[in-house]
């Protein structure tokens, strides 16, 4: 009974690393960035750093949504060294005062 117990012990942890690397390869995660520009076809978004962003397949950013210099937040997972957007939404951009380092009066 023992050698049983020890030999399902001895496997349980032999899988655990293999299962760990799969569950962080489709870890979700998480940037913000600028945009740069998106392609004709909709599902490639190119960041201000020249971070790639892909749609997944079969899907298509809409025409028009996203503007050069829009802020957003984007939700990613890595399959085959490709992003593959999950999850994308507009980030708040704050507004600069209109005279750098002049507050206004109170």
């Amino acid at each position: 009974m023992k050698k049983l117990i020890l030999l399902g012990l001895v496997v349980t942890l032999g899988v655990a690393p293999a299962f760990a690397l799969a569950q962080a390869q489709t870890e979700e995660k998480m940037l913000v960035g600028q945009v740069q520009s998106v392609d004709e076809t909709g599902t490639q978004l190119t960041l201000m750093d020249g971070t790639k962003l892909l749609t997944p397949p079969g899907a298509v950013l809409r025409p028009g949504a996203l503007e050069e210099g829009m802020i957003v937040v984007a939700m990613y997972r890595e399959e085959n060294g490709d992003k593959i957007l999950t999850k994308l939404s507009l980030g708040q951009s704050e507004r600069a005062p209109s005279t750098p380092g002049v507050s206004p009066k109170r």
